[in-house]
């Protein structure tokens, strides 16, 4: 999960970094190719709106980087709940003198992810 959010913020960093070369681009080509043409206020009116896309893009961001900092604690939260409760069930089976059972092939290879973010 967590190599899809860095993807993800690779890709709003592309995005990004390429909304500042087109306006870099667009300006450019106003001031040399229409300084003092009748379309000019209609580069400038796309300039304006690209900055406010630029705005939105930058909010948008922050809120990605909000969501992703709490899709990792709540993943850590579920773990620690996970583990504090396979080891409660270990103590409660030695308590009542039952015997352990070994995990299944199919039950070892669900929890091989889950190591990973418990503490040994």
């Amino acid at each position: 999960m967590e190599a899809e959010v860095d993807k993800l913020e690779l890709m709003f960093q592309k995005a990004d970094s390429d909304l500042d070369y087109l306006q870099y681009r667009l300006e450019y080509e106003v001031k040399t190719n229409h300084p003092h043409s009748a379309g000019e206020k209609n580069a400038v009116t796309v300039l304006k709106e690209l900055s406010a896309i630029k705005s939105r893009y930058q909010a948008l961001c922050a809120r990605f980087k909000a969501v992703s900092v709490e899709q990792k604690e709540t993943k850590s939260c579920i773990c620690a709940t996970l583990n504090k409760t396979m080891t409660m069930i270990q103590e409660l089976q030695k308590q009542t003198n039952l015997e352990l059972t070994l995990l299944t092939e199919e039950e070892k290879a669900a929890t091989e992810p889950l190591k990973s973010h418990m503490p040994d």
